[in-house]
């Protein structure tokens, strides 16, 4: 038997899977990391541990492992997007990387839009200028730290850091390239025009592959600390959220994965690369060869559940809370939430607008509360599909994954409030399964991702949605699209007291 792992470097943790050929997972590793918070805004990590944590972690894998070493065939990567890592000419690190969560940066994307305009860099990059995105931080670490940026020869993201510290080679790949506002993601390559607005050099951005491109065998020093063999092969990989499409099976038109985790995320398959979304939703490269993917983000997804049990029933868990939603009928007896309860990404892209219920009966009774949060987080992420529908695209299978697919009453739910056929995986892994697929693709195990989902991916069961059901959201959700502008203004005079 012959395997290959995946590795999914996420923002608290490293997950290592070891992957067979017939999909299945052997063992896995989890290493966490500590976040660098030195003040309000500010998400850094120290690249280091991503290595060592790593080394760790395959170290312990590897130790466990009773096969031959020679039979790990591949290795490759899911990664956190956006975060900025600077180089010096002697590739060592000149500072903590700066994280996707940081928001320091809301003057820089000003600046971008300024020198750029909003139309040219929508034109050019698929995305608008948001905080998370790594442009934005390389221009704060140019405008504050002079003298460092003067010393940094070369940037990379999270994952391709790690990877070059196997292998000893610098890259990126598409799918992360699209997530730093300096990649032309229609044409995908390096925006010239970008670089020169910037006073960026050519250079100072890695050279693009594939996701399933080979990019080296570890080195010796790598093979050495984990026991990995220096003939495993090592495939750049993707971003955290394209490797969970393709984890997911999300490789065709028609395809859309729903991902509730603390956020949400609604991500569909694209072909085409000239829609055009106004910026409403993310556009970004697939780890799949020349397709791409949009997405819309709910900020405040899983994370609303969790905080409104935490709030009102901290002893509990969460199958006990949610006792009793699956007796209240859709609609929740006229309650209604609005999950905005940490500003909002899609589609209104607005920090400080915040959550509300509204309705609230002397009748309502805890489980009606607890149906309207689910509700409300489903109408949310219903917001990212009715984006996708009215751009002309056809939605009729979403793959359930996350927080909401861990609930039959909610699975059923976002059938009806989709109007979509909602699937549920046999395994879920995610990332790390999609770097595994990347890996096993890259070795040749397969002659397209497509081929390896067959293999690699199973539906345990599919909920179909209830016409009834479907009529009396599509009231309840009309509704809902109202309560963001009619609660801008009265969130905008409460900001002041909110401390």
């Amino acid at each position: 038997m012959k395997y290959v792992i995946g590795v999914d470097l996420g923002t608290s943790a490293v997950k290592i899977l070891l992957v067979n050929q017939k999909g299945e997972v052997c063992n896995e590793v989890s290493k966490s990391y500590p976040l660098i918070i030195e003040k309000s805004g500010y998400s850094e990590q120290n690249p280091e541990e991503w290595v060592e944590k790593t080394t760790e972690g395959l170290a312990e894998l590897i130790g466990k492992f009773d096969g031959d070493v020679n039979d790990i065939e591949g290795i490759s990567f899911s990664g956190q997007m956006h975060g900025l890592v600077l180089l010096d000419e002697n590739n060592q690190v000149l500072r903590n990387a700066i994280l996707w969560n940081d928001t320091r940066t809301t003057k820089q994307c000003e600046e971008i839009y300024d020198v750029v305009g909003q139309q040219q860099l929508l034109e050019i990059t698929k995305n608008p200028a948001l905080e998370g995105f790594t442009l934005p931080k390389i221009l704060w670490v140019k405008e504050n730290e002079p003298e460092l940026f003067a010393q940094s020869s070369v940037f990379m993201l999270p994952k391709d850091y790690l990877r070059y510290r196997m292998t000893g080679n610098i890259h990126m790949e598409y799918s992360d390239a699209a997530g730093t506002l300096l990649l032309n993601v229609a044409k995908r390559e390096w925006s010239q025009e970008i670089l020169n607005l910037f006073d960026l050099a050519p250079e100072f951005c890695p050279p693009l592959v594939e996701s399933h491109g080979f990019v080296g065998p570890v080195n010796a020093e790598f093979s050495l600390a984990t026991g990995l063999s220096e003939a495993t092969k090592v495939f750049a990989g993707g971003a955290d959220n394209a490797c969970g499409a393709i984890g997911s099976g999300i490789l065709a038109e028609g395809k859309t994965l729903c991902s509730i985790g603390t956020s949400g995320v609604v991500l569909s398959y694209e072909e085409r690369n000239d829609l055009d979304f106004e910026g409403k939703v993310h556009y970004f490269n697939h780890s799949e060869e020349n397709t791409y993917y949009t997405m819309g983000v709910t900020l405040a997804a899983g994370y609303s559940l969790s905080w409104f049990k935490d709030t009102f029933a901290k002893e509990e868990a969460f199958d006990q809370f949610l006792e009793g939603v699956d007796e209240v009928s859709a609609g929740s007896n006229g309650l209604l939430f609005t999950p905005y309860i940490v500003g909002e990404r899609t589609p209104y892209a607005d920090s400080n607008i915040r959550g509300s219920f509204i309705g609230v009966d002397a009748a309502h009774e805890r489980k009606h509360f607890a149906r309207s949060v689910l509700e409300g987080i489903t109408f949310s992420l219903n917001d990212s599909i009715e984006i996708f529908r009215n751009s002309g695209k056809t939605i009729d299978t979403i793959i359930s994954i996350g927080g909401g697919a861990k609930n039959e009453t909610w699975l059923q739910m976002q059938a009806d409030i989709f109007n979509a056929k909602i699937e549920k995986l046999t395994s879920e892994q995610g990332p790390g399964m999609g770097a595994a697929m990347l890996a096993a693709y890259g070795s040749g195990w397969f002659t397209s991702l497509k081929e390896c989902a067959e293999t690699f991916i199973q539906t345990s069961k599919t909920y179909h949605p209830i016409p009834e059901n479907v009529e009396r959201y599509k009231k309840i959700y009309a509704i809902y699209q109202q309560v963001y502008t009619q609660t801008k203004t009265l969130n905008d005079q409460l900001r002041e007291f909110r401390k």
